[in-house]
């Protein structure tokens, strides 16, 4: 069961560079509750988000964005592959049991929605939303990864939340400073 999961996050992450920036949690996700999310969960909304953070951020390199803001973009591309490529590492050395089709689960039905709506923007309209998107995103972010490093049960993955959390939290304080400036 290991071997298949590994091979799925794997053929996931490969559609996408892998990463972890988390995303607003999809209405079929349960909220964290404060005191505890469940493995699955914490796997599945880590999993689309990502691929979110990572989506969203390269549009953001390609449309007419400042400086500043595709800059932000190619930070997310580069820290959330970085996650991702934790993320299954830590999946590898788990205790899951965490289900995901061979193909990959698809984005998420909020996380997809966000991303079509940006699809669908340019310039100042594009950028505007894309700021938005991602603050909420990593709000989400830090308050899923925080209730998991507290109170996962998964002990490899707890460890990937608790490495994880202060990025995520530079990345909150980095959109502060970008939402700022615009």
């Amino acid at each position: 069961m290991r071997r298949h999961l590994t091979i799925a996050t794997l053929a996931l992450l490969a559609g996408v560079p892998a990463a972890f920036a988390q995303q607003s949690l999809p209405a079929d996700v349960p909220p964290v509750s404060g005191n505890k999310v469940d493995t699955e969960t914490f796997s599945r909304s880590l999993v689309s988000a990502n691929r979110f953070k990572i989506e969203s951020s390269k549009l953001a390199e390609e449309k007419g964005v400042a400086a500043d803001v595709r800059e932000f973009a190619a930070l997310m591309v580069k820290d959330h592959t970085r996650a991702g490529q934790d993320f299954v590492a830590a999946l590898e050395r788990s205790q899951t049991t965490a289900s995901v089709t061979p193909e990959g689960p698809p984005l998420l039905p909020k996380d997809q929605a966000m991303l079509d709506q940006l699809k669908a923007l340019d310039g100042e309209a594009f950028q505007a939303k894309y700021i938005t998107l991602q603050t909420e995103a990593h709000k989400q972010a830090v308050a899923l990864f925080s209730t998991y490093a507290r109170s996962g049960d998964d002990p490899a993955l707890k460890e990937f939340a608790k490495k994880t959390l202060p990025t995520l939290k530079m990345h909150e304080k980095r959109l502060r400073d970008v939402a700022a400036a615009h």
